[in-house]
């Protein structure tokens, strides 16, 4: 990621956390990407797709915020799975079996069909901040990009949202997303917390945790439009 690559960051954004860019931990995230890159290793997303939660959804437009923890690391059909958005893939890209998941909870929930597809472009683009937590990683090396900075970014975004925006809704899917959120003041925002819909604990209570009512029940009580989840 380049000086030029990080100033892609939406202007919206650049106006509440732009000075993050500049500090000693993202000095060196920077010299570390360069790095990995200058020995050979491929890193997803690709460079311009790494802010793109944060340029499909402007900080004056966030309604709601789904947290996830790190890109997808694997390729389908030799294209890259993560694309900038949290539990979303590119157009033609199997589905995960995490936003599998998600989309039975939305089918359950809403009683919409899904139609198979796993970019959730559309979400983004209708206020859904689709963030994760880390937002690079080495191909076919889960959590490879963990502890290097990418944290502190993205807190510095919640932290930004909390602070000056009111009635947001966060999404804390899971024990990490959980943590991540404990600086959300649920008095300002509503919070909803359910396991993760990975295989391994969606039967927990990911499974009917009917939080895609609960987002669109909320919006509209705020005098807001409610999301349309149909992808």
């Amino acid at each position: 990621m380049s000086q030029e690559k990080a100033g892609q960051l939406h202007p919206s954004w650049q106006a509440v956390i732009g000075d993050e860019l500049d500090k000693p931990y993202m000095q060196s995230l920077r010299a570390f990407l360069l790095q990995e890159k200058n020995a050979g290793k491929i890193i997803f997303p690709p460079s311009s797709l790494i802010f793109n939660a944060f340029n499909h959804t402007p900080f004056e437009k966030v309604r709601v915020v789904i947290i996830g923890q790190d890109p997808y690391h694997g390729q389908d059909k030799g294209q890259s799975q993560a694309h900038g958005l949290s539990f979303s893939v590119p157009e033609g890209v199997a589905l995960p079996p995490s936003l599998v998941n998600i989309f039975k909870e939305i089918e359950s929930d809403l009683g919409i069909k899904m139609q198979g597809k796993g970019d959730l472009t559309s979400w983004a683009n209708q206020g859904v901040l689709l963030l994760n937590a880390t937002l690079t990683v080495e191909m076919a090396n889960a959590g490879s990009h963990q502890k290097r900075g990418w944290e502190a970014f993205t807190d510095a975004a919640i932290a930004a949202l909390n602070l000056h925006r009111e009635g947001l809704v966060f999404v804390l899917w899971g024990s990490y997303a959980q943590k991540k959120g404990e600086m959300i003041d649920g008095q300002k925002h509503l919070v909803l917390k359910s396991p993760h819909p990975s295989p391994l604990s969606a039967y927990r209570g990911f499974f009917g945790n009917h939080q895609f009512s609960s987002i669109n029940e909320y919006l509209k009580k705020r005098g807001e439009a409610p999301i349309d989840w149909q992808i």
